[in-house]
């Protein structure tokens, strides 16, 4: 059995159109009306082939036949949020081809022993919180933590979550996980070793451990032309020199840890006021959880160091991490097989990113399929892998799932 390759691509088109912005980018950020709106994409395309569609209180769906809920299934899918300005594959190819293999099953009528069924994540990519979807319907959250979270925009996910209207009851109503007897998640690289060594899928061996959160630096806002330099409060000056140390944390951590500041911003944000208030927000990862956990406490420490040396507060609240994972050496081997079956050459391969499947792979035996991303290019309107390519990957899928549920 193969997925259908023009419905998958036509598909993947028609959903990377919604949120497309004038540079050709994506935008569409969790819980946004741009992320209801590919929800209700989704929910069209299961209503087409006679698919369940069924919300938990976090936002996350799995769709299904009617008949497959009473029993353990096996899980495949993604995310279909994105960074902002983001591109048209990272999580939306593994939730369309997820979605395109449960479709052909039922189609075809196929009896396996197992049902497969698929999801989609909300806010995988971290707009409140790292994975936030599946972190919750794995560990769950309390009220405190759900309160405490808010968006790039500041924006406070809890008001956000009563109107959003892709989810049902309280944060408490999530998805049964013990039904989860396995969990595959097919996505693109987001790096450049597929492509340099021409193996089109690639067999995750394990997920780096991520961790993220912002640092609020808080002083003084004075006119900036009457306030003399040697008397302000400046939260700026702390935020830049908490920025300047930012390698050498990373490089203390080890060498394969890293941290990154991707926004910073000013309060009340005119040109002619000494800022009252610095927000960063950072990412630090490593393949280590020791190290995760180490990369955070030294940048608190060095954020509070800051903040002294420069006569400002400072607020550091760190997201909780994720930790790195190995992924199942049975899911693993399976999804060799089905690749080898199609002529496929294959690489073991590490995730640098981070995934949903880490925190599957919790509660579940959880493999990954990589496919090629174009010149390594990820979290970006230039996201780019060849049709083709696309197809093998969720025929492999296909394939690992029907094994799997057999």
């Amino acid at each position: 059995m193969k997925v259908n390759g023009a419905r998958l691509r036509a598909d993947l088109e028609s959903l990377a159109q919604i949120g497309r912005n004038k540079d050709g980018g994506i935008d569409r950020t969790a819980f946004s009306a741009e992320d209801a709106a590919a929800r209700a994409w989704y929910k069209q395309r299961c209503d087409d082939t006679g698919l369940e569609l069924r919300c938990d209180g976090l936002g996350n769906m799995v769709a299904g036949t009617a008949d497959s809920w009473d029993r353990p299934a096996i899980w495949s899918g993604s995310h279909v949020d994105t960074v902002p300005d983001g591109g048209p594959l990272d999580g939306a190819l593994g939730s369309v081809a997820a979605l395109e293999c449960v479709r052909r099953l039922a189609e075809e009528g196929q009896q396996l022993t197992h049902p497969v069924q698929s999801v989609v994540f909300s806010d995988e990519e971290g707009n409140y919180s790292h994975l936030f979807g599946s972190y919750g319907m794995v560990h769950g959250y309390d009220e405190g933590r759900l309160a405490s979270m808010t968006g790039r925009a500041g924006d406070a996910l809890t008001d956000v979550l009563q109107r959003f209207p892709w989810r049902s009851g309280g944060p408490d109503n999530r998805h049964d996980v013990s039904r989860v007897r396995q969990f595959v998640e097919l996505h693109i690289e987001q790096g450049p070793i597929m492509e340099q060594r021409s193996i089109p899928i690639g067999v995750v061996t394990s997920i780096v451990g991520l961790g993220g959160g912002e640092i609020v630096f808080s002083g003084r806002a004075d006119h900036a032309g009457t306030t003399p330099m040697t008397m302000r409060r400046d939260p700026a000056r702390a935020a830049g020199a908490f920025l300047t140390r930012l390698w050498a944390i990373a490089a203390s951590a080890g060498d394969d840890a890293v941290a990154t500041c991707g926004r910073i911003a000013f309060s009340p944000g005119g040109s002619n006021v000494v800022p009252e208030e610095a927000t960063l927000l950072l990412d630090f990862r490593s393949p280590h959880g020791d190290q995760v956990e180490a990369l955070g406490e030294a940048l608190s420490r060095a954020a509070q160091e800051c903040a002294a040396d420069h006569d400002v507060e400072c607020t550091v609240r760190l997201d909780q991490p994720v930790s790195p994972v190995g992924l199942d050496e049975h899911v693993r081997d399976t999804i060799r097989s089905a690749a080898g079956s199609q002529g496929l050459p294959t690489i073991d391969i590490p995730s640098g990113a981070g995934h949903d499947s880490q925190n599957m792979a919790r509660i579940a035996p959880t493999g990954m399929i990589f496919v090629p991303s174009h010149e390594g290019r990820s979290h970006s309107r230039f996201e780019h892998t060849d049709p083709d390519l696309l197809e093998n990957g969720a025929n492999v899928l296909l394939e690992t799932l029907i094994s799997l549920a057999s």
